[in-house]
């Protein structure tokens, strides 16, 4: 099972009717994650709120203090869809690696219904909640789900896709996808579990208990997808898996055009390789040489180029560009690095944080000082294992993974058991017997650990085995392992014993270690010192003490010889960003020289990192000013790269900022974004919602007819625009709006739902209702319209029929308390009459 996440992303918030705080930007994440996009609005003040992504930007001459003109337009695929071939072509000539390939965990990686193994329970036996049935079921091959909500009609939910196939070794899983009216395909929230088998759903973003069975104390509405809602594919209006479950998957189009399209459900040859066409006609016409044979060769690649052909699926990443497809760079259109910035999915040292895949890799001092790459122990065909020289190996947990380079840690040769036993280099290092599972490398440098966010967050109770190997290969540390709150690989086995006994064993046949990179060890330090800050200023009572840490220190650069640690130079740049209490908080005068020195790294990355913290805080001062205009003139082929790292990272602090309740910090991130972006339609649109919450509905006007400007039709800005018109009183002008935004993307629920509200204002509660109806057959997570609807119900003399309008609202939010009273008295009423 995939995160869903959020965090990679965007899910619209649910309709409020009171103004509620701005979620945060769709920032293209896996991820799975979990921010959001898009937002509600209600005629009575109720905010619509949408987030961002970034594109493009304006300049001016070396020295100058304007920026200069973007001189990359957006990246556009290379790729089109005739270009790719299916892995069936493939088998012609590569009968060796396409039957290791069809065999693999990629080839059985998923499929539509009836060409795909399905290992979940859909026997007809009944999965019961608190407040529903749901029957999984199956006849000649077709797959469905039976939902019966108690006191309430019942759906058919058709499984359209199968993902996953339970073949992980930590916690397999298998989920399902179903075909949306708006031409998406969307997870369904009820996933299978091989270890447990057993159906259970993912909480996280409802009940907060983590991945849990689905038992009859579970509401419905606690598993967070429900009503269907994550789409396969990038679509930054809701949240999403981005194009990691399925080969060539691209959500195309938009409004009634809207379409998903992929090759197949199983992660194919040219999802590595890419496209295949040519390197086909070549070989067809006997003209494939060494110098050309129509493909990229990966084995070629360096080992950054090697990790991005894996990356595509196997990292956290933010979304620059949409339209990536394989083939294209992934640089282009993604941002591995940035996710570090407000997810931080990693902790400082790689090890995973909340919820992430392989990018850890990253961190892995076989990678930064050497050259490991993904397929240096993985045969990317069979996904079997192998040694650095291609040796096939029996299993993942075979030594010579790790001695194939590390000659010096080779096992011994000496057997038997007591003191002689521990006589050979192997035993010697690893300090356990010889032929025990403690002794094998991954034990201690590649434990199995669950993924932190999977469990619950308030217990760390785990429900649902999801373990994984993080691939930052760390050496044990159990004091510093505690300190990050990660379970210790030690501890893996000796769960009876302390951190501080597992401590004095480490240092007693170790002693100090290897030291860490001295990067990730000042994110640790000040970490701690800002905890014990926090912690003093707690007890004191004086309220958060942000500022008292040694922040400073996060903007260390190390110099030649030593070799630079880009991942965690990242992830303190990042958390010194995210530290900025306010816009023009003005560092002091050794940290513009540090980050106008970070602002010129190698890394696009760190570079943006730097060049958004520098404008964010220091972009008044004039010398400040001209370097940021200087790293656009120099900016080369990475024009666009950087600029949409930069601005991303803008917004996102301008997001955050509004959550807080702070538009006026917000809205001045997102014209910092824009000077760096002024073409990217959704930072005006995050203007435009900031403008709005401080009361300038003239600016915020403004902001939202710059942003349909750079992308006519637009039914967000639209909706968004006609909220504001009917703020200034300009019912007509709404009303225009919304129709068009209605015209624009009938898929749109929120342009139906405010139609209603305004329907409703004017007395016409048969259109009314029909507008509401409408606005939940597409969203039925927008409980606001199920409330509208039980009041329309109320004012009709339907009493019956308001009551089942307030209990689907309240499945979905409970927190509105008008309607739970309302709920409660009705109820008691009813009660009185039975």
């Amino acid at each position: 099972m995939s995160r869903r996440k959020r965090r990679h992303p965007e899910a619209p918030r649910e309709a409020r009717a009171k103004p509620a705080p701005p979620p945060a930007s769709p920032r293209g994440r896996h991820r799975l994650v979990w921010r959001r996009l898009g937002g509600a609005t209600a005629v009575i003040a109720l905010a619509v709120v949408a987030g961002w992504t970034f594109r493009h930007s304006l300049p001016g001459p070396l020295r100058a203090t304007s920026f200069p003109t973007s001189r990359e337009a957006l990246p556009v695929s290379r790729v089109a869809r005739g270009d790719f071939v299916g892995s069936e072509r493939c088998a012609a000539c590569h009968k060796a690696e396409f039957a290791a390939w069809s065999a693999s965990t990629h080839g059985r990686a998923g499929g539509v219904p009836p060409d795909v193994h399905v290992i979940a329970a859909f026997d007809g036996r009944p999965i019961r909640f608190r407040d529903a049935m749901v029957t999984p079921r199956s006849r000649g091959g077709a797959y469905d789900f039976l939902v019966a909500p108690d006191g309430d009609s019942a759906q058919v939910i058709h499984v359209d896709g199968v993902v996953g196939g339970g073949h992980m070794l930590g916690g397999g899983t298998q989920g399902f996808v179903t075909r949306h009216a708006d031409g998406t395909y969307r997870f369904v929230p009820f996933d299978w579990s091989r270890a447990a088998g057993a159906w259970f759903c993912n909480t996280n973003s409802r009940a907060n208990a983590g991945w849990i069975p689905i038992t009859p104390r579970l509401r419905l509405a606690d598993c967070g997808d429900w009503p269907p809602a994550r789409v396969l594919g990038d679509a930054p209006r809701w949240a999403n898996c981005q194009g990691c479950h399925a080969s060539q998957l691209r959500v195309e189009g938009e409004g009634a055009a809207r379409t998903t399209r992929f090759t197949s459900l199983a992660i194919n040859c040219e999802s590595c390789h890419g496209p295949a066409r040519r390197h086909v006609e070549l070989a067809e016409r006997g003209r494939l040489t060494a110098a050309d044979i129509g493909l990229a060769s990966l084995r070629t690649l360096g080992k950054d180029a090697s990790l991005d052909v894996c990356f595509q699926c196997h990292a956290v990443k933010d979304q620059l560009a949409a339209g990536f497809v394989s083939g294209d760079s992934l640089a282009q259109f993604y941002s591995i690095g940035l996710p570090a910035l407000g997810e931080r999915p990693l902790q400082p040292d790689g090890r995973v944080r909340n919820f992430a895949y392989q990018e850890a890799h990253r961190y892995s001092d076989c990678y930064v000082n050497g050259g490991m790459t993904c397929t240096s122990c993985h045969d990317p065909h069979s996904q079997g294992y192998r040694t650095i020289t291609g040796i096939p190996l029996a299993d993942r947990f075979d030594d010579r993974q790790c001695t194939s380079c590390h000659a010096s840690k080779a096992r011994s040769a000496v057997t038997g058991v007591g003191p002689a036993a521990l006589a050979g280099p192997a035993a010697s290092h690893t300090h356990h017997l010889p032929g025990t599972a403690a002794s094998r490398c991954t034990s201690c440098h590649m434990p199995y650990l669950q993924q932190p966010e999977t469990a619950d967050p308030r217990t760390g109770v785990v429900a649902i085995r999801y373990a994984r190997s993080d691939h930052s290969i760390a050496i044990p540390r159990p004091r510093a392992d505690s300190a990050l709150g990660v379970k210790n690989a030690c501890m893996s086995c000796h769960a009876d014993r302390s951190t501080a006994q597992l401590e004095a064993d480490v240092r007693r046949w170790w002693g100090t270690g290897k030291p860490m990179p001295a990067q990730v060890e000042v994110q640790l330090r000040v970490a701690e010192a800002r905890r014990r800050a926090a912690e003093s200023a707690r007890v004191a009572g004086s309220g958060s003490a942000a500022g008292m840490a040694p922040v400073s220190e996060l903007l260390w650069r190390p110099g030649p010889p030593a070799r630079p640690h880009t991942a965690a130079t990242i992830g303190g740049v990042a958390t010194y960003l995210e530290l900025v209490r306010a816009p023009g908080d003005h560092p002091p005068p050794a940290d513009v020289d540090s980050l106008e020195a970070l602002a010129r790294d190698t890394s696009v990355d760190v570079r943006a990192l730097a060049l958004a913290t520098l404008h964010l805080t220091a972009g008044d001062d004039r010398a400040v000013r001209r370097s940021l205009v200087e790293a656009l003139v120099h900016a080369g082929a990475h024009d666009f790269g950087l600029r949409a790292r930069w601005a991303l990272a803008l917004g996102a602090k301008g997001d955050a900022w509004a959550e807080a309740g702070r538009p006026e910090d917000a809205a001045a991130a997102y014209r910092m974004a824009i000077e760096v972006q002024p073409e990217e339609p959704a930072t005006w649109n995050s203007l435009g919602n900031a403008e709005r919450a401080l009361g300038d509905f003239t600016a915020a006007l403004s902001a939202y007819a710059v942003a349909l400007r750079h992308r006519p039709g637009w039914a967000l800005a639209l909706v968004n625009q006609g909220v504001t018109r009917l703020a200034v009183g300009d019912t007509a002008g709404a009303m225009s709006d919304l129709r068009a935004a209605s015209e624009s993307d009938p898929g749109e629920p929120l342009a139906w739902f405010n139609l209603g509200n305004i329907v409703l204002a004017n007395g016409d509660l048969g259109a009314a209702a029909d507008l509401f109806q409408r606005a939940v057959a597409i969203d039925a997570s927008l409980a606001d319209a199920d409330f509208q609807l039980a009041r329309i119900n109320l004012l009709r003399r339907e009493p019956g029929e308001a009551y089942l309008w307030l209990r689907r609202g309240l499945a979905i939010d409970s927190t509105n308390t008008a309607a739970r009273a309302l709920a409660d008295q009705m109820q008691r009423q009813r009660s009185k009459r039975d």
